[in-house]
């Protein structure tokens, strides 16, 4: 068990490092990219019945996609921003459904929706 608690803080202080020298634009990458974890795991969690584990890292999810949600400048981003706001709150939404139902579809839709707009995101770097 130390070993898995020294290979988590090992990748906190790596993934602290990376965002301190990030940009902007690699930031919100790092957001989409830490989203897709925490679905990924926690269907993994769903499936082994651990479910207090699939609470916390639903609630974690849905707090990555709030803070993308935040970043977007309603005011300045015109259609772009206003859809991408629509389209946080309904991931928002289906994963406190996923929460309560106990149900991986929900979760496999975000992980699908999440990955379509960071393949875009990746996109713009290029």
């Amino acid at each position: 068990m130390n070993a898995m608690a020294a290979m988590r803080q090992y990748q906190n202080v790596n993934t602290q490092a990376q965002a301190v020298d990030a940009s902007p634009h690699r930031l919100i990458q790092m957001l989409m990219e830490g989203g897709l974890t925490r679905l990924a795991q926690a269907r993994g969690a769903m499936e082994r019945g651990q479910f207090a584990m699939k609470g916390e890292l639903i609630g974690k999810a849905i707090g990555i996609i709030g803070g993308l949600r935040a970043g977007l400048n309603l005011e300045e981003g015109g259609e772009l921003a206003v859809n991408l706001d629509n389209l946080y709150d309904y991931m928002s939404r289906r994963l406190l459904e996923a929460n309560l139902k106990n149900s991986v579809e929900p979760l496999d839709e975000v992980a699908d929706l999440l990955r379509n707009v960071k393949s875009g995101w990746d996109a713009i770097a290029q």
